[in-house]
């Protein structure tokens, strides 16, 4: 491609004077050898055909390296194409076969060892989007043909190619004797190219001279038509443009030429392969109705992509392609195409694919016919026989009509043939060979099936209400049992004991009772503190009761705490951890109606307890069990059963274990 020297220049220097390269004049491929070699070049390309590896009969003349150089060839002064020389190396491959008769004259053994060796070079050049092959014959003469040494080398000019290409070359002789030689090189590139991300967008770095003017032309490559023009500048030296990424499509181009009289221009497409760019023209793209019963898809760029009509059900299940299939057919950007000869439904929708994937769909009749409608279509095919089947299309396929599977269509199967034979469908397309598509409302099915529904649903609601009015007399007739926290000094192991059977004898009323004795791996997974803290604000929070257990233990801590002012518990301190509980509740005068003290009888004196603590209701134990009992039920709390029996029975519990105590 000729490319205006200014662009060379820039990509190969940044002044023209610094550029070497040599200029070729020729506007044709030409060819040549080293001292002593001949070489010819055949007219035109040839078949690319390395075929298979051969066994040299003797000396045979075969490439052993590639070198290549960049050259300008120049039709006219301003007028330049980059272009590839190639230097092939040559040397005499194998040896002379010793003979087998030995009568043989030493002429006749000298004769073809003094022949000259003649090969077919093939030189194979790749460059996206160009591949070319060219020929060349290389003859050796006798004297210089010595098996392993190098004779020489071939020059091929040239293989043209564009900026920023990345070449391949391989190397081969005709027959192939061994392996080809490659050699691949990445051609220099136009510095302003260089297109970079900065969040949302992309910028374009125009790399230039400061005093270099130029012309700078962003546009669409269109296939039909003229190019579409997006931005246009006159600009000096280098320049940073701003692209969004949502303007990137794959036919977007770049233009750039100088502001000289009779310029060539040169253009670049660096989106083709970004798959931002592929992206944003699926999101460009629009499916368009036109008045004439035609359609058109409006994009900004090329697509090689497949429509076909679908039927689209309102359940928003994926378009089921049409049965027997509709035709596909390629289509051109913004052409008109017509539609198959089949009647406006809102259900028909076309699909736009690529390499097999569903990239558009458009219902094109929905605005106009208005939603989609709950139609089964039923698709009509003929037979061998000249007789007709009917199947209903389906997400799971075309179910046969009658059938026995458990789908939509064939539990109504029925009555979808008898509409069908009766004319109550409608036919959206018909094909002599090929059979027919029809319509079949479903709306008077639906309606029947709501009846039953609807009916269901009350009943449903009416028995849901029966179990909650059962549920709400349950609740009504057992209350739920307060709950009671059991606060207690550590004074031995028969103390716990007997602190057990107050506990089991309480949870036989209707109380929920916590204590520590019974939840050892809380307390020692949360500590003491923590675990006391969370069941007093939980007791208190429902309305229920602490219970404050008094032993001689209990009173002397809280005396040390009256005297000294403090409370320091230990990790295993549980006393001293509900004590700091609890003061402050008895301190701020909260402790009525919410806290009981007890006592056992022969253990403590009652005098002996805080005065602090003593505004609560304090009882003593088993004797004074029954106004206990009253001050833990409340006044909002009833219990099956006399209070007489409730207290002997609790009674009976605390004496066997207060004998073992004391």
């Amino acid at each position: 491609m000729p490319v205006p020297w200014f662009l060379l220049s820039l990509a190969l220097g940044r002044s023209p004077v610094v550029v070497s390269l040599e200029r070729l004049m020729e506007p044709q491929d030409t060819a040549h050898c080293s001292l002593g070699l001949s070489c010819h070049l055949w007219d035109g390309d040839v078949l690319c055909l390395p075929g298979s590896i051969e066994s040299a009969p003797g000396p045979v003349l075969v490439p052993t390296r590639l070198q290549t150089e960049l050259v300008l060839r120049c039709p006219q002064e301003t007028d330049c194409a980059l272009c590839v020389r190639v230097v092939v190396h040559l040397a005499v491959h194998g040896h002379w076969e010793e003979p087998e008769e030995a009568g043989k004259s030493d002429s006749e053994l000298q004769g073809p060892r003094n022949a000259s060796l003649q090969a077919q070079v093939v030189l194979s050049f790749q460059a996206y989007p160009i591949a070319r092959c060219a020929l060349l014959e290389v003859q050796v003469p006798a004297d210089l043909v010595q098996p392993g040494q190098s004779v020489g080398s071939a020059v091929f000019d040239c293989f043209e190619a564009g900026l920023g290409a990345e070449v391949r070359i391989w190397s081969y002789t005709k027959p192939r004797y061994q392996k080809e030689l490659n050699v691949t090189q990445q051609l220099p590139a136009l510095p302003w190219l260089n297109v970079s991300t900065d969040g949302d967008n992309v910028l374009l770095i125009l790399d230039v001279s400061k005093e270099q003017k130029f012309g700078f032309l962003l546009y669409w490559d269109q296939a039909q038509g003229p190019l579409k023009s997006l931005l246009y500048k006159n600009l000096t030296g280098p320049q940073n443009i701003t692209l969004n990424h949502t303007d990137l499509v794959p036919c977007l181009c770049i233009q750039l030429w100088s502001q000289e009289p009779d310029s060539v221009r040169t253009s670049f497409c660096p989106f083709k392969k970004d798959p931002r760019a592929h992206r944003n023209l699926w999101h460009m793209a629009r499916l368009r109705v036109q008045s004439s019963g035609s359609w058109l898809l409006d994009t900004p760029c090329s697509l090689r992509t497949e429509v076909a009509l679908c039927w689209q059900a309102p359940d928003q299940s994926p378009c089921q392609p049409l049965v027997p299939p509709m035709p596909q057919k390629n289509v051109t950007m913004n052409r008109p195409f017509e539609f198959p000869l089949v009647k406006e439904h809102p259900n028909l929708c076309v699909q736009v694919s690529s390499w097999e994937k569903v990239e558009l769909q458009e219902c094109l009749w929905a605005d106009s016919l208005g939603p989609f409608k709950d139609d089964m279509l039923l698709v009509e095919m003929k037979t061998d026989l000249n007789d007709t089947s009917v199947c209903a299309l389906e997400p799971s396929g075309c179910t046969p009509l009658p059938s026995v599977a458990s789908t939509r269509a064939a539990r109504l199967g029925e009555q979808l043939l008898l509409d069908f034979r009766t004319h109550q469908c409608m036919q959206l397309w018909n094909d002599d060979d090929l059979g027919s598509l029809w319509a079949c409302p479903m709306d008077k099915y639906i309606h029947k099936r709501w009846v039953l529904v609807w009916l269901a649903c009350l009943l449903l609601a009416a028995a849901l209400f029966f179990f909650l009015l059962l549920k709400k007399d349950r609740r009504k007739a057992a209350p739920r049992a307060r709950p009671a926290l059991l606060l207690h000094s550590a004074d031995g192991a028969y103390y716990e004991r007997l602190v057990g059977a107050l506990a089991s004898a309480l949870s036989q009323m209707p109380l929920r009772v916590a204590v520590d004795l019974w939840s050892r791996r809380e307390l020692t997974a949360h500590g003491a503190l923590a675990w006391f803290h969370q069941q007093r604000r939980r007791t208190l929070q429902e309305d229920g009761v602490v219970i404050l257990l008094f032993s001689p233990a209990a009173v002397a801590q809280c005396q040390q705490w009256l005297q000294l002012q403090t409370v320091e518990p230990g990790p295993h301190d549980a006393l001293a951890a509900w004590l700091s509980c609890v003061l402050p509740d008895f301190l701020q005068g909260q402790a009525t109606g919410r806290y009981v003290g007890v006592y056992f009888d022969g253990l403590l004196h009652p005098d002996t307890v805080p005065a602090l603590f003593r505004v609560a209701p304090l009882f003593s134990l088993p004797s004074q069990l029954p106004a206990f009992l009253d001050a833990l039920q409340g006044s909002s709390s009833q219990s099956p059963g006399r209070p007489a029996d409730r207290a002997e029975r609790v009674a009976q519990a605390l004496l066997s274990a207060l004998d073992s105590c004391t």
